[in-house]
């Protein structure tokens, strides 16, 4: 399955060798391929340079073990869809959707918590711990 990850999780898994971290090992592990796109990638860049530049490292090996899309700007017959969502997480979400996405993982329970175990165009939304549960724990 493809998983698009959302800069926030790419930020967290660069930041510590923490439970983000071990969700895309455990993910690659099980076969499923992680994807970001040129947005996203520089997103969680900016934010690493502010906060830890000494977890750069440590992202750009993530980045190498993800597929990398490049950006897209939002196409006007998702932007119903997406309305829920700001302006810039609506970008995360179409991205998912033309990669053909099966799963959103996110961070953002701002945004995105009313969407969390739902569908939008085919693509799971999920924080970090509901995949885990459902798609790498077994325990559906």
């Amino acid at each position: 399955m493809r998983i698009f990850l959302d800069a926030n999780i790419l930020f967290s898994a660069a930041w510590s060798d923490g439970a983000v971290r071990q969700l895309l090992r455990l993910a690659r592990a099980a076969g499923h391929e992680c994807w970001i796109d040129a947005y996203v990638e520089t997103e969680a860049r900016r934010n690493l340079q502010v906060k830890s530049p000494g977890s750069l490292a440590t992202f750009e090996a993530l980045v190498g073990a993800c597929r990398l899309a490049p950006f897209l700007p939002l196409s006007a017959g998702l932007d119903d869809a997406l309305s829920v969502l700001p302006p810039d997480d609506r970008l995360v979400l179409a991205a998912a959707i033309r990669l053909r996405c099966g799963v959103l993982v996110t961070g953002d329970r701002r945004d995105f918590a009313p969407l969390f175990g739902k569908r939008v165009r085919g693509v799971a939304i999920h924080s970090p711990a509901s995949f885990y549960r459902t798609e790498l724990s077994g325990k559906r």
